[in-house]
C-alpha cells in the first residue's frame, strides 16, 4: 500500500540553520499522528515542506505517490492549517469560507456551517477583527470541512480556551471516524491528545528521535519512588534516565515496561510505580538525545 505521506532524507537547509536534518518518516492513509518536540524542532518546516509551501535542500517528499510541488492536482488533497495563518484582512468570514471552497473538491459546506455555530464564530465579521481564539476556530473549519486526504495541523488550536479545544477534539474524532483520512497534529499540548493519537513521531533539533504507535509507548517508562535503598535495590541492572535524591527518599525513572513481577516487588519494598505519561516520555526522549550529545562533545 502506498503511503499518504512519505517523506525519506529530507534536509532544510537557512542560510546560517539547518533545520531539517535527514528527516524520514511514513505516515499511512486513514490515520492520526502526533508531530511533536520543542520550539524550533522543525515542525512547522517539515509541514510546510509536505504542503509544498517550503522546499527540500535535499530529499524526497511523497504525497499520495506523487511529489505536491506544482501540482495542483495533489494540493487540492492537502490542507495545512498554522497557527499564524495568514488570511486576506478585509474579506468576512463567510466570503473566506467561499474562497476555500473553491479549492478543495470534498469541502464540506453543512460542516463549516456547523463547526460555525460550534465555535460561535460570526459569518459576517471581517477576519482582521476576529479575535486570536476565533482565528483559531476559523482554521479549524477550513481544515476539518476541506474534507482532504491529507489533513496537517500546526498547532491550530493555541488560542482556543479548554472548551473550545475539547470541542475540536470530539469534531475532529467524529470526521476521522466518519470519513478516515491521513492526519498530522503538531501540538504542544500532548498529553490532551494522546487519545487521538495513533503513532507518535519527535522531532529534535531537525532530527527524528522517537517514531513509534501510541500503544508502544505508554508504559515504556515508569518513576520509582521511595525509601533510597529500596530504590537502588529495585533499579539495579535497569535501564534509568533520571536518578534524584533527597535525604533518605529517592526516585528514578526506569525505561522498559513494569510486569505484574516487578509491581509485586516494589509493593514488597514499599515503592510507589507511576507510568510516565505520554508528554514526559517524549520530554525525557529530548533531554536524552541532548545528554547523549554533550557526551560526544565531551569525549
Amino acid at each position: 500500500m502506498t503511503a499518504a505521506i512519505s517523506v525519506v532524507g529530507v534536509s532544510r537547509r537557512h542560510r546560517d540553520h539547518l533545520a531539517l536534518d535527514a528527516v524520514s518518516l511514513q505516515v499511512e492513509a486513514g490515520s492520526i499522528t502526533g508531530l511533536l518536540g520543542r520550539n524550533g524542532a522543525g515542525k512547522t518546516t517539515l509541514m510546510r515542506i509536505i504542503a509544498a509551501q517550503d522546499f527540500a535542500s535535499a530529499g524526497e517528499v511523497r504525497v499520495m505517490g506523487a511529489d505536491p510541488v506544482e501540482d495542483d492536482a495533489v494540493l487540492r488533497r492537502i490542507v495545512l492549517v498554522r497557527e499564524d495563518q495568514i488570511y486576506p484582512r478585509y474579506v468576512r468570514v463567510w466570503q473566506l469560507l467561499r474562497m476555500a471552497s473553491w479549492c478543495y473538491p470534498n469541502w464540506s459546506q453543512e460542516l463549516a456551517e456547523t463547526l460555525l455555530r460550534d465555535f460561535d464564530l460570526p459569518a459576517g465579521r471581517r477576519v482582521e477583527r476576529l479575535s486570536r481564539g476565533m482565528r483559531s476556530a476559523l482554521g479549524i473549519v477550513i481544515g476539518l470541512a476541506a474534507r482532504t486526504e491529507v489533513t496537517l495541523f500546526d498547532e491550530p488550536y493555541a488560542g482556543l480556551d479548554a472548551v473550545a479545544r475539547d470541542r475540536f477534539y470530539d469534531r475532529l474524532l467524529t470526521e476521522y471516524t466518519e470519513r478516515p483520512r491521513a492526519m498530522i497534529l503538531s501540538t504542544h499540548l500532548i498529553d490532551e491528545i494522546a487519545g487521538l493519537l495513533e503513532r507518535v513521531v519527535v522531532l529534535h533539533r531537525g532530527r527524528v528521535v522517537l517514531d513509534a504507535p501510541t500503544d508502544d509507548l505508554r508504559g515504556s517508562a515508569s518513576i520509582v519512588s521511595g525509601p533510597a535503598l529500596a530504590v537502588d535495590q529495585f533499579v539495579a541492572g535497569r535501564r534509568t534516565w533520571d536518578r534524584r535524591r533527597i535525604g533518605s527518599q529517592a526516585s528514578a525513572i526506569v525505561v522498559g515496561p513494569v510486569t505484574e513481577v516487578d509491581a509485586a516487588r516494589a509493593r514488597s519494598l514499599r515503592l510507589e510505580v507511576e507510568a510516565l505519561t505520554l508528554q514526559q516520555v517524549v520530554v525525557r526522549t529530548a533531554a536524552e538525545r541532548d545528554a547523549s550529545a554533550e557526551e560526544r562533545t565531551s569525549a
